[in-house]
């Protein structure tokens, strides 16, 4: 038992503990002043002012979705209309009330996929989804005794179609595809059909996930392209990085599939003098009622993270999502055509969105150390997750990202590298 005093500090008076603590903060490298070139499922995107201050309001701030209607009529329209969002976004019929983040919401979706197709024991899944994705669905699958199938992607950072469609059997459950795929690369069309068919065909389910939500704003929604069940991740629209969480997962699907769905759903109803309210629905399925036969144990969820995505989706509309899409994917696009100059580098890729691979002569976390030394925040070193991706490195580029930026990056990697 410790008998003398502990070994700390004295007070601090008020104004000095907040000069401390920014001073400790300032070795941050923001955002706001560091050009940054990450993202790997966690990107920088512009946050309205009103969504910060909203969300910030004492009637909204809490992440619990209530139980008593007569006393929360505004949070249950807030979620409804998140729900209404998220269909709209992913072209499906009906979405819940939040999930923890995407790879939970992954996760839930193959669950949800095994109850739909309860005896099969394969589930397929594309190289090209998130890597701790993956780690996830494994994590929560292996208690079941499932086979999961991870196809690895091919040279140009797609994923291998022929043998995708070749471990698709009788047995399996569910396929699931990213779109656009963790190195940026937006899977052909025609290979995304052909898996979809390929599944449907054996009467499995297709799960499209989409990370980088605000690539929604171009490319088709997964209702579209055949998609059983959309998976997505809503922190590009409206939260922060804020050091990798919180993030706010995304699960929608066909009205046919709703009783096996996750998490709460909210619902318009009316009252007995038939005014029109909002009410938690189908709470049958929920671990509150059911316990161990729940759907899932998902109970508090993200309902604050889900109310920032719905104020900055009602501040951006359909036009202003449109353009944060088309300004990320110039940059990115520009960026490829200016690194490609920088002797040494080699980019493969020419359908991405938002992010690409690059080919380094240089170690890439050594690359990154240079970069943080010139006041940069650098890419992903890809080796880290795979061995045999050793020496490439994933860049992301943004709305927030600047031609100014772009040059310091260009200008830093050639005085690098040379």
């Amino acid at each position: 038992r410790l008998r003398a005093e502990l070994n700390l500090p004295g007070p601090l008076r008020e104004w000095e503990l907040v000069a401390h603590l920014r001073s400790m903060a300032s070795c941050n490298a923001s955002s706001v002043e560091t050009p940054h070139f990450l993202g790997a499922g966690c990107y920088d995107h512009h946050v309205f002012c009103a969504t910060k201050s909203l969300i910030r309001r004492g009637e909204f701030f809490t992440a619990y979705t209530p139980y008593q209607p007569e006393l929360s009529q505004g949070t249950l329209q807030a979620t409804f209309e998140f729900q209404t969002y998220v269909c709209l976004l992913a072209g499906m019929e009906v979405a819940n009330a939040s999930m923890y983040d995407g790879a939970t919401a992954l996760a839930e979706a193959v669950l949800m996929a095994q109850r739909i197709r309860p005896g099969r024991q394969r589930v397929v899944i594309s190289g090209g989804v998130h890597p701790e994705y993956r780690a996830v669905v494994r994590t929560m699958t292996d208690p079941l005794g499932l086979e999961l199938m991870e196809i690895e992607p091919d040279p140009s950072w797609q994923t291998d179609w022929k043998k995708l469609r070749d471990s698709i059997t009788a047995d399996t459950s569910c396929l699931v595809l990213q779109n656009p795929n963790f190195f940026g690369t937006i899977e052909d069309l025609e290979g995304l059909r052909g898996a979809q068919e390929a599944i449907h065909r054996v009467q499995g389910l297709f799960i499209l996930v989409v990370v980088e939500t605000t690539s929604l704003g171009l490319l088709r929604p997964p209702g579209e392209l055949g998609a059983d069940i959309f998976v997505g991740e809503g922190q590009p629209l409206g939260l922060p990085m804020a050091f990798g969480g919180p993030h706010l997962g995304l699960l929608a699907t066909k009205e046919a599939f709703l009783r096996q769905m996750p998490g709460r759903l909210v619902g318009q109803s009316h009252d007995s003098r038939g005014r029109r309210g909002f009410v938690l629905t189908l709470a049958t399925r929920e671990q509150h009622i059911r316990r161990e036969r729940a759907t899932s144990n998902i109970c508090t969820n993200q309902a604050l993270c889900a109310l920032a995505m719905t104020i900055q989706l009602a501040l951006l509309g359909p036009a202003g999502l449109r353009e944060v899409a088309v300004r990320s994917s110039q940059m990115t696009h520009r960026a490829i055509h200016e690194l490609a100059r920088v002797p040494g580098l080699e980019i493969g890729q020419k359908r991405v969105y938002n992010e690409f691979v690059v080919r380094t002569p240089m170690d890439p976390g050594e690359l990154n150390r240079e970069l943080l030394a010139r006041g940069m925040v650098g890419g992903l070193d890809l080796g880290r997750l795979n061995p045999a991706w050793k020496g490439n490195w994933l860049l992301c580029f943004t709305e927030k990202n600047s031609l100014e930026h772009l040059q310091r990056l260009a200008s830093a990697l050639k005085e690098v590298l040379g």
